[in-house]
């Protein structure tokens, strides 16, 4: 697929140097458009006033990327719902993507938003560079640098909103309406753009509606 960057607009029409905000149709995942690197059954979903995707829970984590869109620096928003059980929940969003196997990602741990379990509650939010850079070696090699508690901390069964700031090398990632990130870091990886899309871990599935993206 030839890509340009910031190429898509809700009517389908292809606009070069994109600076306002573009509204991606997460239907388009659902309808086989895009590149389902997750390897997740895709459903439409509408839940109020939300219409979005549900991605099914199975082995394996990875992205769904959205098609025709290239990102380099700019706002990733969303709402996500996952579910509040123990270590069957991660979701997130996946930027300067290259395959299902090369990204940098931002995701939650819902079941650690609420824990009275204060070493969870440290690791609710998440940075992962993959293939280089994955969970378990930055928490073995860096503990507390690329995980951090969520503020404002949401129902971990419910839809909450986040924002995620990409100003390579730095990304600052922001949860509701916070005026303050909980969680900043320098990406990992030396890569500029890519594609983007919505992301889930292991065994978990989950919602997501409502994705924006602010080029800057």
């Amino acid at each position: 697929m030839n890509r340009r960057e910031f190429v898509i607009s809700t009517s389908g029409a292809a606009v070069a140097g994109q600076t306002q905000t573009i509204e991606p149709d997460l239907a388009s995942l659902a309808d086989g458009k895009g590149l389902n690197a997750s390897k997740r059954t895709i459903n439409r979903l509408t839940d109020g006033a939300r219409k979005g995707v549900r991605l099914s829970e199975a082995e394996g984590e990875g992205p769904a990327y959205l098609p025709g869109i290239e990102f380099a620096n700019g706002t990733i928003e969303l709402d996500m719902k996952g579910k509040d059980v123990q270590g069957a929940s991660f979701i997130g969003v996946a930027f300067h993507g290259v395959d299902g196997t090369t990204y940098d990602a931002i995701y939650f741990r819902p079941f650690n938003f609420k824990t009275e379990d204060q070493a969870r509650v440290l690791r609710a939010v998440q940075y992962i560079s993959q293939p280089a850079h994955p969970w378990q070696k930055l928490r073995a090699e860096t503990p507390g640098q690329y995980e951090n508690p969520v503020k404002p901390v949401p129902d971990p069964n419910a839809w909450f909103h986040a924002r995620v700031v990409v100003a390579s090398p730095k990304v600052s990632v922001f949860v509701g309406d916070a005026k303050e990130p909980c969680l900043t870091v320098n990406q990992l990886s030396d890569r500029k753009k890519g594609l983007v899309g919505i992301w889930v871990g292991n065994t978990s599935g989950g919602d997501f509606a409502n994705f924006k993206i602010v080029p800057a």
